[in-house]
């Protein structure tokens, strides 16, 4: 067997800059924590591209410190038996803020009124003057009475959605997916629709929170933005790709559209007075980022230790208290009688299982089994061969 299945210090390679507060849950006299270091256990990252990355085979997980994981080759990994860890909600408040923020600045056309203001050039009762003739350029609008749609009802969507009722918002939301966790955080106040066109028709403003995947490429686009009433506003801190931009740009060149608050500049977007692009801010703030380290690292920790699975996005949830003295985890192909074939192994190995769970996530499966005693070399090696095993982790003692 190679270095995965020893119980030496643990290598956790930092591809960006973590919060230290995070990685200081990683006990020091037992990882290893370096933004340089060969052959490590883990790597925990945040927007760090790792599609042209040649990812070492001693990684046994992925951290993401944030939600989207669109920079990780998620499927890749997950062929090999990589569970990718994210953050989802560690972010949401800062998000949440910006959101709202973003609504309150174009309603009120702060941005162009400061630009205004920094050109006059004046001083004393010129600009006085200069001030009270121009304010009338920049008349806004309130928030409260209009109706705001949002689209994803995940962490963000919910924070979101109830900061805009607080603020005497109408709110319809959109989420054919929504969890039972959601569902609980999400006020009574918000009405939820059957479709997304549903939402398009009664809205003065919209704020999108899904991940960018083939379906919701380009979900804000020209067809859906003539539905809402004139003069709304497109706001977008969930990915650039869910919205298309020449859409966009020609509903605010026409008027249907007041104002366009997004967090993905792109030359054409910058070129438009009515955008207001943001450099990618959703979660910068020092909470956040301590957040996120913080979740990630706990649930790549408890992975490494345990086998147990929080919060990943590739891998089903799966979390089994360590009842014995010994402990292998192993992903797989979800095809029948997997189960059987790995308690057959144990079996023949002269293995007594104490307890075992397994979890299935579309094609992958995954399963954690504690027994009574150590696992011979030949046990490991007859599971590793089963057709099927993607990849086998002998957790052997619970560490100290």
């Amino acid at each position: 067997m190679n270095d995965k299945l020893n119980r030496n210090m643990k290598k956790i390679l930092t591809l960006n800059n973590i919060a230290a507060s995070g990685l200081s849950r990683f006990p020091a006299d037992q990882y290893e924590v370096s933004a340089d270091i060969p052959d490590p256990n883990a790597i925990i990252l945040r927007s760090f591209n790792m599609h042209d990355m040649e990812i070492p085979a001693s990684v046994e997980a992925i951290g993401r410190a944030g939600a989207g994981v669109n920079n990780i080759p998620v499927d890749a990994l997950s062929q090999r038996g990589v569970p990718v860890f994210n953050a989802p909600g560690a972010n949401a408040n800062a998000v949440k803020e910006l959101v709202i923020a973003g609504l309150l600045i174009s309603a009120r056309n702060i941005c162009d009124a400061r630009d205004y203001v920094k050109a006059l050039g004046l001083a004393g009762d010129e600009l006085s003057k200069a001030v009270e003739a121009g304010k009338k350029q920049f008349v806004g609008f309130e928030l409260p009475g209009r109706t705001l749609g949002v689209i994803g009802l995940g962490a963000v969507g919910v924070h979101v959605a109830n900061a805009a009722l607080s603020l005497g918002m109408k709110v319809v939301g959109f989420d054919p997916g929504i969890t039972v966790r959601s569902a609980w955080q999400l006020s009574s106040g918000v009405e939820q629709v059957e479709t997304i066109e549903q939402l398009f028709k009664v809205v003065d403003a919209v704020s999108v929170h899904v991940p960018l995947v083939e379906q919701t490429k380009n979900l804000i686009n020209k067809d859906r933005l003539a539905m809402m009433r004139d003069g709304g506003v497109l706001v977008n801190f969930s990915r650039g790709g869910v919205v298309d931009n020449a859409a966009a740009i020609a509903a605010l060149d026409s008027g249907a559209l007041h104002a366009y608050v997004c967090d993905f500049p792109t030359p054409e977007l910058i070129a438009n007075k009515k955008v207001i692009a943001l450099p990618h801010l959703g979660a910068s703030t020092a909470e956040a980022e301590e957040n996120c380290a913080a979740m990630v690292v706990d649930n790549v920790k408890d992975y490494l230790e345990n086998g147990n699975v929080r919060f990943s996005v590739n891998f089903p949830q799966t979390v089994l208290p360590r009842t014995a003295a010994h402990r292998i985890t192993i992903a797989n192909a979800n095809v029948p009688n997997m189960v059987g074939q790995i308690s057959t192994c144990l079996a023949d190995g002269g293995l007594n299982i104490q307890d075992l769970l397994n979890k299935s996530m579309g094609e992958l499966a995954y399963t954690l089994v504690d027994l009574d005693n150590e696992v011979p070399q030949a046990t490991l090696d007859a599971l590793l061969g089963i057709d099927g095993v993607l990849a086998l982790r002998n957790l052997g003692k619970p560490l100290s």
